[in-house]
């Protein structure tokens, strides 16, 4: 158990290291064996949600700037364990230090152990000083908080306390392969508590693995947020109608349409390698749809000229509803991204605008709570579209079409939009 713990520490330490560059954390990378794969994911995911206080601690104990991002991402990892899991201390610090030697600091050594121990006798002093700070209070940039006061004044801190927690795990069922009664009553059976929240969505009390979910294999369920489960009901879908999902991969969304009435699939995404995780999922649940590899916007590269009824525009953002899933997004993202989202979603709006039939809906979705990426896109869209009006969303939890992040579910955005 020690080396799996300094093993981990050590990986841990260079993905928190590679975010503190500007990267973002490769999902292989989360997993790299059967015993450290879950332990790596929840430190270096637990690290991140935490960065900012974590990140003041380190300084404190440090007293100079860092000279190498592992040595602080190193200590960042330690503290977290220290400050949220129930590893033995003692054996935090000791194979700390031992990583720090796994990953070539060797000179740092003494200080990992000095700066560990001195953590632990003065602990309450050192997190009391992080979190005097405004990042170190909320882990999440200045600018990130400033936003969330701007736009939701009596919501922000409950985002962004919820955006520091473990995510939900959702399920949602395959209703062409089992019903909803008989898989909850399959997922008793396995000792497995869970309740209902929809007509295709179930919560999990404790997340596990996919695929030990009894019937994931099988494909009578998939793994999807119960926010995110709101696209397909509110398509308004009908059999026989073509249906486009602009921004598809990998998957979810487009499986769910497929799930829930007989429509022709037409998927897009520009990510080959995310289409073809979109495909093994089709696969999986006995679903069909047309894949395509393809930038929405360049409607004459893919189209064939037949106009779509329904068409899902999953628009790229900067994933602010959804960061507790994806921590690392929170600490790359600037604040100029947002206005560069917000402009290409309204590209990607004109486009396939072109594409919808009289009488169409065209759905537009973000996994963003930001304001500049969702009513502001959606206000300057239809000032410039004449021919476009905004329908009312029926049970959609929220105001405005916004579904703040909460215990249960992620955060989204939904404009749902008619050609006249």
């Amino acid at each position: 158990m020690a080396a799996l713990m300094r093993e981990v520490q050590a990986a841990a330490a260079g993905l928190v290291a590679s975010v503190m560059a500007g990267r973002s954390v490769p999902e292989p990378e989360l997993s790299t064996g059967a015993a450290a794969g879950p332990l790596l994911r929840e430190i270096t995911m637990g690290t991140l949600r935490r960065l900012g206080t974590l990140r003041a601690v380190a300084a404190a104990l440090a007293r100079r700037p860092f000279d190498d991002r592992r040595l602080e991402a190193l200590l960042c990892v330690a503290i977290y364990q220290l400050m949220n899991t129930r590893a033995a201390e003692h054996a935090v610090v000791h194979e700390a230090v031992g990583a720090s030697r796994h990953i070539g600091l060797d000179r740092a050594a003494g200080f990992v152990n000095a700066a560990l121990r001195r953590f632990l006798r003065e602990r309450e002093a050192l997190i009391a000083m992080a979190e005097a700070g405004i990042e170190g209070r909320w882990n999440h940039p200045a600018w990130w908080v400033d936003r969330l006061r701007r736009d939701f004044p009596d919501q922000a801190e409950a985002v962004l306390r919820v955006a520091q927690d473990h995510p939900p795990m959702a399920l949602r069922v395959n209703v062409r392969r089992t019903s909803v009664p008989a898989y909850l009553q399959r997922l008793a059976a396995a000792g497995i508590e869970a309740t209902l929240t929809g007509p295709q969505g179930i919560l999990l009390t404790h997340a596990r693995p996919a695929r030990s979910v009894p019937g994931f294999d099988e494909g009578e369920v998939s793994v999807q947020d119960l926010g995110a489960q709101w696209a397909a009901p509110l398509l308004d879908l009908h059999e026989g109608m073509r249906v486009l999902d602009a921004c598809a991969a990998p998957g979810g969304k487009t499986a769910h349409i497929l799930e829930s009435a007989e429509v022709a699939v037409t998927a897009l995404d520009s990510d080959e390698q995310r289409l073809g995780t979109a495909a093994r999922n089709l696969v999986r649940l006995g679903l069909d749809a047309d894949l395509r590899c393809a930038r929405a916007e360049q409607v004459n590269a893919w189209w064939d000229g037949h106009p779509y009824q329904r068409i899902l525009l999953d628009a790229p953002c900067s994933a602010s509803g959804i960061v507790r899933r994806h921590p690392d997004a929170r600490w790359l993202r600037r604040p100029a991204d947002i206005g560069s989202f917000a402009r290409q979603q309204g590209r990607l709006l004109d486009a396939l605008w072109q594409v919808l039939a009289p009488g169409g809906k065209l759905l537009y979705v973000t996994c963003s709570v930001f304001a500049e990426e969702n009513a502001d896109v959606v206000r300057d869209w239809l000032a410039r579209t004449p021919d476009a009006h905004m329908l009312e969303q029926p049970g959609l939890p929220g105001v405005g079409g916004v579904l703040l992040p909460g215990p249960d579910h992620d955060g989204f955005f939904y404009a749902l939009l008619q050609r006249r």
